[in-house]
């Protein structure tokens, strides 16, 4: 009988362990499983975040598919520096354009990174919105959100339709605030050094889109004046910029002043020809003479005219940015009262202060070891 129940126990004893055991099993697979479900749950939301977050890294194949293959039928300018394609994407479900830096130009590589370190750290109505970049195969790509109006001088310069007068001004408002964001409202000031209308870009609505910062530099918040190699746009350079390398807000301020008056008056700051008048000369005579108006873009009178006192407004804010002392000229905030006709327009000297502002500018020497590309032409279509 005590060996009958002792034999039991032990039977119920085993019993109990194995039943334990098997529910520790149980327990330990189902929590690895609640594990590795968490951890995949973790990796997915990873992944769609990175997928999501701008800017991103694109592959080489993934550009070349959006772009097929960098075809000349998607192309959509070329500049100093590269080319533009029209691209799709279909995750972003939108399309984009791809910037390709020429491999070819000496600095594309300097162009490259500095294009990414700036724009990746600016977030403005008025800037071209950055996507993403992509460097593999030797090749160095920047994707940028789509502008399907394109640049500004192909616009304005162009035989097809006249832009409006209310995009044309809306545009300078743009253009000014994109600037004073850059000089005043960013945590280092920002100096585009190559602010032209081929630089500008108009998204579906016309408004402003300042892009291509492959030149641009970070400024020392100690220092007001910026020692360096002369690069960007012939006709766009401040004279004090062209002939002493210092890049400066009034710098930037110049070249946004031949953009204004380009704007004004439907020309380019500077044609051929070997008696060509510059662009700001012409204006400034018409200011002597009490014509100004007459600088107007003849294409508006014709079609779909302009607001007069706006006009005037656009023309002598025009001829004061570019005035060729450097200390004379209005900062972004000054610019942006008066356009918005916040503030009287400014009194300008009548001295002939233009009159040496567009000489033949000659190359550039002596500009160091940084990274320097040549000057452009004016003349030439499409973004850097």
């Amino acid at each position: 009988m005590y060996v009958a129940v002792c034999f039991l126990i032990i039977l119920m004893l085993v019993a109990v362990g194995i039943i334990t055991w098997l529910v520790l099993v149980k327990w330990r697979s189902v929590k690895n499983n609640s594990h590795g479900d968490e951890a995949d749950s973790v990796s997915s939301i990873s992944t769609d975040l990175e997928k999501g977050a701008l800017p991103r890294k694109f592959s080489y194949i993934e550009l070349v598919a959006a772009t097929k293959d960098f075809a000349n039928g998607r192309r959509l300018g070329q500049g100093g520096s590269g080319q533009v394609y029209k691209g799709d994407l279909g995750d972003l479900g939108r399309p984009v354009a791809v910037k390709r830096i020429f491999t070819e130009c000496q600095h594309s590589r300097s162009l490259f990174i500095n294009e990414v370190k700036i724009i990746s750290r600016l977030i403005h109505r008025n800037l071209v919105q950055f996507i993403g970049w992509c460097h593999e195969r030797g090749e160095f790509l920047l994707v940028y959100e789509y502008m399907p109006n394109g640049s500004l001088d192909n616009r304005l310069f162009s035989n097809g339709e006249t832009l409006s007068w209310n995009s044309r001004y809306k545009i300078a408002l743009g253009l000014a605030s994109a600037l004073h964001y850059l000089h005043e409202e960013v945590e280092n000031c920002v100096l585009h050094r190559d602010i032209k209308s081929a630089n500008v870009l108009l998204d579906a609505d016309f408004n402003t889109k300042l892009g291509d910062f492959g030149v641009a530099e970070l400024m020392d918040p100690q220092l007001k004046i910026h020692s360096t190699g002369v690069v960007g746009t012939y006709g766009y350079l401040a004279p004090e910029y062209v002939n002493e390398g210092k890049a400066s807000k009034a710098s930037d301020v110049f070249s946004f002043g031949v953009v204004a008056l380009e704007l004004a008056c439907g020309r380019r700051t500077y044609q051929d020809g070997e008696f060509h008048v510059s662009l700001v000369t012409w204006i400034w005579q018409l200011y002597l003479a009490g014509d100004i108006l007459n600088a107007a873009d003849e294409r508006l009178s014709l079609c779909m005219g302009f607001n007069q006192d706006e006009m005037e407004c656009l023309l002598i804010v025009g001829l004061w940015c570019t005035h060729p002392n450097s200390k004379e000229r209005p900062n972004t905030e000054q610019v942006i009262k008066v356009l918005q006709l916040e503030a009287p327009l400014p009194e300008l000297s009548r001295d002939d202060m233009h009159h040496l502002v567009f000489q033949p500018i000659p190359p550039p020497h002596g500009q160091g070891d940084s990274f320097q590309p040549s000057i452009t032409s004016s003349l030439n279509f499409g973004g850097r």
